[in-house]
C-alpha cells in the first residue's frame, strides 16, 4: 500500500466506526428510554446492575444492527471520504500528482468488499451464538412472561405440537397438546399434561419434550413406549427408568424456539444449519427457507454493486457537500432496500420463484452499477 492508500483506508474506518456508533448509540437510547422501566426493575435482581443489564441486552444487538446496516454505512463511508478529499482539495493534488481516480477509488473498493466479508463473518458465525438473546425482548429479558405458543408439525413423525403459552426461562410449554398421526395413535389421539419441558439431545436420549402431569392417556404406566422404525418416539414410565408415572418424553426435532418465536428464529441461523435442517428434515423447505439462503449469497454482491454505484456518482458531481452525499447514499440505499424487500415478498409468497426473486435485484443493479464504474476504470 502507498502512502495514499493508507490515509484513504484511515479516513474510511474512522467515518465507518463514527457512524456506526453514532447510529447504533442513536438507537440504544431511544429503545433504552422507551423500556426504562423494565431495565430499571431488571437491574434490581441483576449482579451487575442496571448497567449490567443494559450491557448484555445490547450488545447481542450491535451485531444485529451491524447486520441490518452494513452496506448503508459502506456506501456512505465511500461517499464521505471522497467528498472530504475534495471539499480540502486534495483529490485534486492527487490527480495533478498523476495518480488516476479510479485508483483513489480503488483501496475504498478494497475496504468495503472487506465490510462485506465482515458481514458475511456476522451472518454465518456471530448472529447465531446471540440467537437466544435476540430472541427475547426488553418486555421478558428474563424469560419469565408467557408467550403465545405456534403450533408446529415435527416433519420426522407428523406429530402436531401445540400449547397454551410458552415460557423461555425454563424452556416450559404450558398444557402442552400433542397430536398423534395414525401410525402413533396407540396411546390415543393426543397426549395432554400440565408442562411440557424443551431438553437437548443428551446421551442415550435424543432431543423432545419431557412432559410432566400427563392428564391424556390416563392409563400411562399401563402403556409401553413407541418406536416406530425402530427409532424411539414416545418413552412410557411403564419401561422407562428415569420417567415418573406421570411423565413422559416424546422426541422430536422441533425446537422450542420454533414454538416460542415462530418463523423469525430462521434469520439467525447460519446457512450450514439452514441446509442441514432441511436435509434432516426439521426445517420445512419453503419459498422463504429456500430465498434466504440465496439472499445470503447475493447480500455481498449487492453491497459491492452499491459502493460501485455511489463512486462514480460522487465523483462525476466533484460535490464537497457532506450532507448532500450523505443523502446520495441514502437514496441509493433506500432504493435498493426497497427492490430487495418487494422481490424478497414476491418470492416468500410463490409468485415467483423463489431462486429468481433472490437474485433479481443483483440483475438488475448489477449491470447498471457497472455501466456507471466502467468510464472511471477506463
Amino acid at each position: 500500500m502507498t502512502i495514499v492508500d493508507r490515509y484513504l483506508l484511515r479516513l474510511y474506518v474512522k467515518v465507518l466506526v463514527v457512524c456506526l456508533l453514532c447510529l447504533f448509540g442513536l438507537f440504544v437510547v431511544i429503545d433504552a428510554f422507551g423500556n426504562l422501566d423494565e431495565f430499571l426493575a431488571y437491574g434490581k435482581r441483576h449482579s451487575a446492575g442496571v448497567f449490567g443489564v443494559l450491557l448484555d441486552y445490547y450488545w447481542p444487538r450491535l451485531l444485529w444492527f451491524f447486520d441490518r446496516t452494513g452496506a448503508m454505512l459502506a456506501m456512505v463511508s465511500v461517499a464521505f471520504v471522497l467528498t472530504l478529499i475534495q471539499r480540502s482539495n486534495e483529490l485534486t493534488a492527487i490527480v495533478a500528482a498523476g495518480i488516476s481516480p479510479a485508483r483513489v477509488a480503488r483501496p475504498l473498493l478494497v475496504a468495503s468488499l472487506i465490510v462485506a466479508i465482515l458481514g458475511i463473518v456476522n451472518r454465518e458465525f456471530g448472529l447465531p451464538l446471540v440467537r437466544e438473546s435476540l430472541a427475547k425482548n426488553a418486555q421478558d429479558w428474563l424469560g419469565e412472561e408467557s408467550r403465545k405458543c405456534t403450533p408446529r408439525y415435527d416433519l420426522r413423525t407428523d406429530i402436531l405440537i401445540s400449547g397454551k403459552s410458552t415460557y423461555s426461562k425454563d424452556r416450559r410449554i404450558a398444557a402442552p397438546l400433542f397430536r398423534m398421526p395414525p401410525e402413533l395413535s396407540q396411546w390415543g389421539p393426543q397426549i395432554l399434561a400440565d408442562n411440557a419441558y424443551y431438553q437437548p439431545e443428551s446421551a442415550g436420549r435424543p432431543a423432545g419434550y419431557l412432559l410432566r402431569g400427563v392428564r391424556q392417556p390416563l392409563d400411562l404406566v399401563q402403556r409401553k413406549s413407541v418406536s416406530p422404525h425402530g427409532l424411539p418416539v414416545l418413552y412410557s414410565p411403564a419401561d422407562t427408568p428415569w420417567l415418573k408415572p406421570d411423565e413422559c418424553f416424546v422426541a422430536s426435532v422441533v425446537t422450542f424456539e420454533q414454538l416460542s418465536v415462530g418463523g423469525s428464529w430462521r434469520q439467525y441461523l447460519s446457512s450450514l444449519e439452514l441446509i442441514a435442517g432441511i436435509r434432516g428434515q426439521t426445517i420445512e423447505p419453503g419459498a422463504d427457507v429456500r430465498l434466504m439462503i440465496h439472499a445470503r449469497v447475493v447480500q455481498p454482491l449487492l453491497d459491492l454493486s452499491l459502493v460501485l454505484l455511489g463512486i462514480p456518482l460522487v465523483l462525476s458531481r466533484g460535490n464537497r457537500n457532506i450532507f448532500l452525499a450523505a443523502g446520495i447514499g441514502g437514496l441509493l440505499v433506500g432504493a435498493m432496500m426497497i427492490l430487495v424487500l418487494v422481490c424478497h415478498a414476491i418470492g416468500s409468497n410463490y409468485l415467483l420463484d423463489a431462486t429468481l426473486a433472490a437474485w433479481l435485484p443483483l440483475l438488475i443493479f448489477g449491470p447498471v452499477a457497472y455501466a456507471s464504474a466502467r468510464p472511471l476504470w477506463d
